[in-house]
C-alpha cells in the first residue's frame, strides 16, 4: 500500500482543482488517503459538547476539514451552501442520514431518505441538489471523517427535522492546522 501524507493530499487536491474545478478525481484521491496510515491524527481534536471542525487546508478552490465525533454526537441536518462535498471515513463507522430538500414555501417535517453506514476508507459525496444530511458515528464508537468542500463554506442552513424551520449558521473551526482556536463561535 502506498503511504499518502496529509501534505501530499493537500498538494494533490490543489492540483486536481486547478485541473478540473469540479474535482472529477477527488473521491479517488480521498479514498487513497483514507486507506493510508493515520498521520491525520495530529490534527484530531475531539470535543466534549459537540463534534469538532478541524481545518487542515483552505484555498480559493477548496476547504479540507477533519471532523471528530465522540459517541452520541451528530451534526445538525444541513445543506452545503451550493458546494460539492466529499466525506472520507478515517476512523469508526459513520452514518449519513439523508433528507429530501424542502420545496420553496414548504413547511412541516422533513422527509427522511434513509441512512447509510460508511467504514474507514469509504468516500461519500453529496450536494444540495441531492439531499440535506445529518452525520454521526454509529455503534457507540467515536469516529473521524475528512470533509472536502469544492469551495470554502462561510455559512450553511440548518434544518429542524420536525418543523422544517431553517436557520443560517456562520461556520467556525475548533482548530486550524492542529492549533486549537480560542473559542468556537458557532
Amino acid at each position: 500500500m502506498t503511504t499518502v501524507s496529509i501534505l501530499d493530499l493537500e498538494a494533490r487536491l490543489t492540483s486536481e482543482f486547478q485541473r478540473d474545478p469540479k474535482g472529477a478525481r477527488v473521491a479517488q484521491i480521498l479514498g487513497e488517503y483514507a486507506r493510508s496510515p493515520d498521520d491525520w491524527s495530529r490534527y484530531a481534536l475531539f470535543g466534549g459538547k459537540g463534534y469538532t471542525r478541524n481545518l487542515i487546508a483552505r484555498s480559493e478552490h477548496f476547504e479540507l476539514l477533519l471532523l471528530c465525533w465522540n459517541p452520541g454526537q451528530a451534526s445538525p441536518i444541513h445543506n452545503h451552501a451550493g458546494q460539492n462535498c466529499w466525506m472520507a471515513v478515517l476512523e469508526g463507522e459513520i452514518g449519513e442520514t439523508q433528507y429530501s430538500v424542502p420545496q420553496p414555501g414548504h413547511s412541516g417535517p422533513l422527509t427522511e431518505g434513509g441512512t447509510k453506514a460508511l467504514v474507514p476508507g469509504k468516500v461519500a459525496y453529496i450536494s444540495d441538489e441531492i439531499a440535506l444530511h445529518l452525520i454521526r458515528p454509529l455503534n457507540g464508537q467515536r469516529g473521524a471523517s475528512l470533509h472536502l468542500y469544492s469551495r470554502p463554506i462561510e455559512t450553511c442552513n440548518l434544518y429542524d427535522e420536525q418543523t422544517g424551520t431553517v436557520v443560517t449558521r456562520k461556520m467556525a473551526y475548533d482548530s486550524i492546522r492542529g492549533q486549537r482556536v480560542a473559542a468556537r463561535m458557532s
